[in-house]
């Protein structure tokens, strides 16, 4: 099997992808990310997972319900804590060593994100799941997913999504839509392409940190995308 590409990576997953069918947490959906994070990681390659939290609370959406905006990303942050854990579980279920990390502090479940520790986790062929944020409202988790690669010295931020790339409209809306193989930040943006958040997408730009938007849902595009094969959308 080829040597990998990336040694040390951070994916971004949704927590809206975790759902199905009125389930808050598919089961079929974490074992196969599951057997998916277990290929690569059995190639060597070291996972950092960020995952987000809106199959069970948005905050952006707590207004609707008379929460205000603050109380309500804390909401959110605690959702992914949930995500997190249940990731973790379906992980050590494969036999892989994992670390729960979060922005807030809850020592009955998991350990505070320090940058060393994450580190040192990684090196030790442990993957690591970091969540709640980055621990301050109105930040995404597409913010933290940024943040904390470029913390962790990760080489590559994979955003797994439902489809395979950026394309130049809504696939799922347009037909006549074509995926972009690749792109530079300043295209992304001058196209107004919604990837990432702005925050998130500048603080990858500032720091040479490439973002490739790929399809999770399609097996084997995880390995294939981490051997440097064409998948998914590259930006740089």
């Amino acid at each position: 099997m080829d040597k990998p590409k990336y040694k040390r990576i951070l994916l971004k997953l949704s927590g809206e992808a975790l759902s199905s069918d009125g389930e808050v947490l598919e089961p079929s959906i974490l074992e196969q990310y599951a057997q998916e994070i277990k290929k690569i990681h059995d190639l060597g390659v070291e996972v950092a997972i960020v995952i987000g939290g809106g199959n069970i609370f948005r905050g952006a959406s707590a207004a609707k319900v008379g929460i205000d905006r603050v109380q309500g990303d804390y909401m959110g942050m605690l959702a992914t804590v949930i995500n997190g854990m249940a990731i973790q579980a379906s992980l050590e279920k494969h036999g892989m060593f994992t670390r729960l990390m979060t922005a807030v502090k809850i020592e009955a479940v998991c350990e505070p994100m320090i940058r060393r520790r994450a580190i040192r986790h990684l090196e030790k062929g442990r993957i690591i799941i970091l969540s709640a944020g980055t621990g301050n409202p109105y930040f995404t988790t597409d913010s933290a997913a940024a943040l904390r690669a470029i913390e962790i010295e990760a080489d590559v931020v994979l955003k797994g999504t439902r489809v395979d790339g950026v394309y130049t409209a809504d696939p799922e809306k347009d037909p006549t839509a074509t995926r972009y193989s690749q792109l530079s930040f300043a295209e992304a943006l001058g196209k107004g392409l919604k990837i990432m958040d702005a925050t998130a997408f500048t603080l990858c730009q500032e720091n040479k940190l490439p973002i490739i938007v790929f399809d999770m849902n399609k097996p084997d595009n995880l390995t294939r995308l981490v051997q440097g094969e064409d998948v998914g959308t590259f930006i740089s």
